[in-house]
């Protein structure tokens, strides 16, 4: 089946207080956007997946704020990266960026769905998941990890008011990372549906239309840049691991 990979890029970045949107800042001499493409486009292959014809090629569908796209393509050229990819206009949620990228996807595919400012995902994890076997009651595959710290819930009256906060068993909860891989022909009608707040991931787009997900185990390394102190994590890691 032929795979593609959406990378979501296309947010304003409020959050680290950069003067750039965090996706195009630098982690060791390399934008932190351009990592993350890098897990998809330099798969190393092991000689037996080699020997067994294994093809992790993948389709690029690139999702940019409208601001950043002449500045994206006039980077690739000054650096000499010709990759091919497909860039689209982000819309004003995440939930309208992937459906719109959703238009360069077929029927029929595997598609991936990871956030721009993940660049830490393993190759293990990335092939395990483009490697899943979809069947008619299980139509994606997420990663997760469990939580580790203590936890509360917020209590609110009938207004809408936090009044107070209770304690809650953390065995009840998973955190979820990206990459989310998906049939690609069940993602797409699913993103056919309104948008609702609600649809904070692909996940819960597809869970609104009734389709079954599996898990695997996510990875803490799996880092989402969104902070200053995520930068700096960030940069730890790949001193560590680069």
């Amino acid at each position: 089946m032929k795979r593609y990979a959406i990378i979501t890029a296309g947010g304003s970045g409020t959050r680290m207080g950069a003067k750039v949107p965090k996706q195009f800042l630098e982690l060791d001499g390399k934008p932190i956007l351009l990592r993350t493409i890098e897990l998809f486009t330099k798969l190393p292959f092991t000689e037996e997946e080699f020997r067994k014809g294994e093809n992790f090629e993948t389709d690029i569908i690139l999702v940019l704020p409208h601001d950043h796209i002449e500045g994206w393509q006039k980077y690739c050229v000054s650096h000499d990266l010709w990759f091919k990819h497909t860039i689209v206009e982000g819309g004003i949620t995440r939930f309208h960026s992937v459906r719109a990228a959703l238009h360069m996807v077929p029927d029929g595919a595997i598609v991936a769905v990871h956030d721009g400012v993940r660049p830490f995902v393993t190759n293990e994890m990335i092939k395990k998941m483009m490697r899943y076997e979809f069947d008619e009651n299980v139509a994606g595959v997420i990663p997760v990890m469990p939580v580790v710290e203590s936890m509360r819930r917020k209590i609110f009256d009938a207004d809408g008011n936090e009044i107070a906060t209770a304690s809650a068993n953390r065995d009840d909860y998973i955190l979820v990372q990206t990459p989310q891989v998906f049939d690609s022909t069940r993602l797409k009608l699913s993103y056919k549906k309104p948008y609702s707040p609600k649809f904070t991931d692909d996940a819960s787009v597809m869970e609104s239309s009734g389709y079954k997900l599996d898990t695997i185990e996510g990875s803490k390394l799996n880092l989402k840049i969104t902070t200053q102190a995520d930068l700096l994590l960030a940069r730890a890691i790949s001193s560590l691991r680069f």
